[in-house]
């Protein structure tokens, strides 16, 4: 099996990290993966924040929590009052890949990105997995206040997903991944 092959079937998600940061090389080579991923008709409506200060990522679940607490799910109300609940499972790097709230393809482009993240990540032996819990909640009042003023996010901008990015603790068990029956059709 070629290599491409084989790191696409070695991505996994990872939800417990060490503190072991992820290195300034390795998270430019990461973005730039992004940067790289397809896009329609080359707009790249999309910006790619990256965050690996401690406070910061804790002041952004705070905000994730606090819209939790303000919505009528259940779910969200219970892990809004959680104490252990942290939603990008204390990784100690965060990427916030959003885009132009108003463009048809940014979300496919978000997307694609997001991709092209877990992918490079995985070629250099960093953990990932896919967070949403920030896009979900953007546009609550205090969270998008924090995402424009402490983030620098455009207020036209909405999160189309996450990437945390860290190491899993060694020993750490990988899931088996099974298919679903029925997940592929060939038409010839």
């Amino acid at each position: 099996m070629n290599e491409v092959l084989q790191n696409i079937k070695a991505r996994h998600s990872t939800r417990v990290y060490t503190e072991k940061q992820v290195s300034v090389e390795d998270l430019s080579l990461i973005l730039e993966a992004a940067t790289h991923a397809n896009r329609g008709m080359n707009f790249q409506d999309w910006h790619f924040t990256a965050i690996q200060n401690a406070d910061l990522l804790r002041q952004l679940n705070d905000k994730v929590k606090e819209a939790f607490a303000a919505s009528d799910n259940p779910q969200w109300q219970e892990r809004a009052h959680s104490d252990s609940y942290c939603c990008y499972y204390h990784a100690p790097t965060l990427v916030i890949v959003s885009g132009k709230a108003d463009s048809s393809l940014t979300p496919f482009d978000c997307a694609c990105a997001l991709e092209n993240i877990f992918l490079a990540a995985t070629s250099l032996g960093i953990d990932s997995c896919w967070i949403n819990q920030p896009g979900q909640t953007c546009d609550h009042p205090a969270m998008r206040a924090f995402l424009t003023e402490e983030l620098g996010i455009p207020s036209d901008y909405r999160i189309f997903g996450c990437a945390a990015l860290g190491y899993a603790p060694a020993g750490t068990p990988v899931k088996e991944r099974k298919i679903k029956e029925y997940t592929v059709t060939m038409i010839r």
